[in-house]
């Protein structure tokens, strides 16, 4: 995927999430995310700020939390949705959907991963589809599996991952792990929330390791 393909994918699937932000009711907006600890609301207030904090602004609110990154990104995350309305958020997100920026130290693919990912924290606990297209789904995962950032390689070791809706795979393990690329997507990234859509004998294993 040249840049060009990335940064039209990047757009296009975070325009889809905001689509589906619109339809919320107001009282799904307070209801728990795949994010432990924070509400849809706290989850799409993150979703403003990847795109729209300056480098400066993250090192100084990383030196505040004394360089532990996660204690940033959640008290960044509360801090914005307290301050702003379901509606303002939206509109901030739609507003970002075509930005370049980059969060400090994240690389060109991880914005793919980020939204691909995040769009199913939000819509799985709230039963609603967000489909994730298999050739977008694909590279997030060869850069997924490529890097120790989301502990991917550790987390399946020895599996042996074949994608179901595309010709594509991964491992050379005798522990199969089939299912759809954006299942494989999720519990590469951690989330038991994709082991319903998989099958095969790495799939007990994977699990225990969830």
């Amino acid at each position: 995927m040249d840049s060009a393909a990335l940064h039209a994918a990047i757009t296009s699937e975070r325009l889809r999430l905001a689509d589906v932000l619109e339809e919320l009711a107001p009282e799904e907006w307070d209801d728990e995310s795949l994010c432990t600890g924070w509400t849809v609301k706290t989850l799409v207030a993150h979703l403003t700020l990847t795109s729209r904090l300056s480098r400066l602004e993250a090192f100084r609110g990383v030196l505040a939390a004394r360089f532990d990154i996660n204690a940033f990104i959640d008290r960044s995350a509360r801090a914005r949705a307290a301050q702003y309305s379901p509606a303002e958020l939206i509109s901030q997100f739609r507003e970002s959907a075509g930005w370049t920026q980059r969060p400090m130290g994240a690389k060109p693919m991880d914005p793919l991963v980020d939204i691909l990912v995040h769009g199913q924290d939000l819509t799985r606990p709230l039963r609603r589809t967000l489909p994730i297209a298999p050739e977008r789904a694909v590279p997030a995962l060869d850069f997924v599996l490529s890097t120790s950032f989301y502990d991917a390689p550790k987390r399946l070791a020895g599996l042996h991952l074949v994608a179901t809706d595309t010709d594509w795979s991964h491992g050379d393990g005798d522990r199969d792990l089939r299912g759809p690329a954006g299942d494989l997507l999720l519990v590469a990234t951690g989330r038991s929330a994709g082991l319903p859509a998989l099958d095969g004998p790495g799939v007990a294993e994977l699990a225990a390791r969830l």
